[in-house]
């Protein structure tokens, strides 16, 4: 039985180089732990990012399949992460980071965050940079899936999520079909065809985010011409949301500590120059 489509989120008609496709205080509420989604499709020139600037409480995963990105955090690691890596910054009780994009022309890119369970939303920080042939992918009769979290026909991400949650970027060749059955308790799942033209269970839904019903069943993905498709299922987060400007705790005392570590690290690299 196919599992049934709950709505549509298109893009809105004019829009700059980021789109929000999920945020904390709309469809992250109901998709959580995908609590923010961005998307990035636009020409660029070398430097072009973001500066120095922090998180908390939750983990944030960069996945870039068109450029180099240099980058930079606060757990001491810094270096360029070539096209197709991942970066995953788990920014616990408090971390910042930067990184620019290194390369020339159109670059189509995504930025996830994920909301952490109490406990970890406090830890240290840990950030953690996957090169590219280091991304688990199969490919199997045109269709080619990248497993970014989580685990995909006995394939795994070396990503620690802390969640039972997967994350996958998909490219099909033309008049292929990807399919899938989500796990039984992932009752969280939603699909973006950011590139091409393909059906999501019969449905023509080129750069409108997919969201599923909570009901388990098989999502089948098809194209005649060839598209690239980002897909996401979870088990619900079930903690509250308290936000922060680039935080999201369980609670608010957690947020407050979060916040003064963050003002105290921001302090270290003004001294430093680094800000």
């Amino acid at each position: 039985m196919e599992r049934s489509i709950l709505s549509f989120k298109a893009l809105p008609a004019s829009h700059g180089p980021i789109v929000n496709l999920i945020g904390p205080q709309g469809l992250g509420q109901d998709l959580k732990p995908f609590i923010f989604l961005d998307f990035f499709n636009a020409e660029v020139e070398p430097g072009f990012g973001f500066g120095m600037h922090p998180h908390s409480g939750i983990a944030t995963l960069t996945y870039q399949p068109g450029s180099d990105v240099r980058y930079e955090d606060t757990t001491g690691q810094n270096g360029i992460l070539k096209a197709g890596g991942l970066e995953w910054m788990n920014a616990g009780g408090g971390a910042w980071h930067q990184g620019q994009l290194l390369g020339t022309g159109f670059v189509t890119g995504f930025q996830l965050w994920v909301a952490m369970p109490a406990g970890v939303e406090d830890g240290p920080a840990v950030g953690q940079y996957v090169a590219p042939e280091d991304v688990p992918q199969h490919k199997s009769n045109g269709v080619l899936t990248k497993v970014l979290l989580g685990h995909w026909q006995g394939l795994s991400s070396p990503i620690q999520s802390h969640q039972d949650m997967d994350y996958f970027a998909i490219e099909l060749s033309a008049n292929t079909s990807w399919q899938h059955q989500t796990p039984a308790e992932h009752s969280i799942a939603w699909a973006f065809v950011y590139e091409g033209d393909a059906l999501v269970n019969g449905q023509s839904c080129l750069k409108q985010l997919v969201i599923f019903d909570d009901a388990n069943g098989d999502i089948q993905i098809t194209s005649e011409s060839g598209a690239k498709v980002m897909f996401g299922s979870a088990v619900p987060h079930a903690a509250d949301l308290v936000l922060g400007r680039s935080s999201v705790h369980t609670n608010a005392q957690s947020l407050a500590v979060a916040q003064q570590k963050i003002r105290q690290i921001g302090l270290q690299l003004q001294q430093d120059g680094r800000l």
